[in-house]
């Protein structure tokens, strides 16, 4: 039995693309990469959400019954989001060099574990800067995957593969989807029994997102260096973030999931709270002036219970030194400028 490694976002495309493999009796192991700017098991897991609060990765891998290896490459990607020698697309998002890479990656998972090919749920059109006919052949041969890449929904649009060519997998059984339409991959889906999977929205990166993408780069310009950790992406998904200056950003939990999850970096950032109502928890990254302290307190105000009072008690907290209590006046929406918020 030949044996082919699948990349697995979550999304309909790579369940279909892996579903047709095993159909045709391939033994198919799945691989998800973990860059950190995937909104999947973290944000979902943080805020109030209709729909379950799943990984859907993982929940991929349950459905179709294989195994799911996750690799995190958090150290690894930052050159490609820094330094993408095929550029961005709209936003931040380095999709060409993201494929890329992560096809080269999955091509030495192969070569280490014995298996004998790639899958990915590809179509041709689908997304304009790393799926078009002329950008798939880049990938297969950056990669060094070559022809040991299969793309099995678009398959009979583009070169024969060695998979194709030596019998492992029937040709005639692969498609021949393109464009951004979801009606016969729904149709597949519905011939298949598939009857639950995640929506199309543009795959889970973070980076594609514009509000995302705008604090990164408000990260970036501020620290003067084109630099991140693990911490800093995560906590651009979190909260508010208001800058009223160059020295300093505020992130306020915007609901009690996201004020748990900012709680977990209390020892590591000023932080503020209301005493005496309801309200928030405010992180302050920086280094804020006594002024800026006032400030923040002043916005924390507003986003309390408090806001309609003459005076509201603040708690500052600094991780090195006592905490103190300020009275202020909550500050108007009028007195905080739409060009404050990140």
């Amino acid at each position: 039995m030949h044996k082919a490694i699948s990349l697995i976002s979550g999304g309909l495309d790579s369940m279909l693309a892996t579903k047709m493999m095993l159909e045709q009796g391939i033994h198919v192991e799945g691989i998800n990469f973990f860059t950190g700017f995937c909104v999947e098991g973290h944000t979902h897991a943080i805020r109030k959400h209709e729909k379950p609060k799943r990984n859907n990765a993982l929940w991929v891998a349950e459905q179709l019954g294989i195994k799911l290896h996750i690799i995190d490459i958090v150290e690894e990607y930052k050159n490609i989001v820094l330094n993408p020698k095929h550029g961005y697309g709209a936003h931040l998002n380095p999709c060409l060099d993201c494929k890329i890479f992560m096809v080269k990656k999955a091509k030495q998972w192969i070569v280490e574990q014995g298996f004998d090919f790639i899958i990915t749920g590809e179509v041709i059109g689908q997304r304009p800067k790393s799926q078009r006919k002329h950008t798939m052949p880049i990938v297969a041969a950056e990669s060094g995957a070559d022809d040991l890449l299969l793309r099995p929904l678009s398959a009979k649009n583009l070169a024969l593969t060695k998979p194709e060519r030596e019998g492992w997998v029937q040709r005639e059984k692969l498609g021949d989807l393109t464009g951004r339409g979801r009606s016969r991959q729904i149709e597949m889906a519905k011939n298949f029994g598939i009857q639950d999977y995640a929506q199309p929205a543009g795959g889970c990166c973070f980076l594609t997102d514009a509000n995302y993408a705008s604090k990164l780069q408000d990260l970036w310009q501020s620290r003067g260096v084109r630099q991140y950790e693990l911490d800093d992406i995560m906590l651009l998904k979190v909260g508010r973030h208001i800058r009223p200056n160059e020295n300093f950003k505020m992130i306020i939990g915007r609901e009690e999931g996201e004020n748990n999850y900012l709680e977990g970096y209390r020892k590591q950032f000023i932080h503020l709270r209301v005493l005496d109502h309801m309200g928030p928890l405010m992180l302050l990254d920086g280094d804020p002036s006594t002024e800026d302290l006032n400030l923040a307190a002043r916005v924390m105000a507003r986003y309390s219970d408090g806001r309609d009072e003459s005076s509201v008690r603040v708690q500052i907290n600094r991780p090195d030194r006592e905490p103190w209590e300020v009275n202020v006046m909550p500050l108007s929406t009028t007195e905080i400028p739409q060009a404050w918020y990140v």
